[in-house]
């Protein structure tokens, strides 16, 4: 029980952090899109 509770934890934080770096790496785009233009 422990172990599927955990699993779902990770898969939670996987997404999570996943998430951020899509943000991360949009932002990033768009501050290099203003650079260029």
């Amino acid at each position: 029980h422990h172990r599927a509770v955990a699993c779902r934890y990770d898969k939670l934080a996987l997404r999570y952090e996943a998430t951020v770096h899509v943000a991360t790496i949009d932002i990033w785009l768009r501050s290099l899109t203003k650079i260029g233009s």
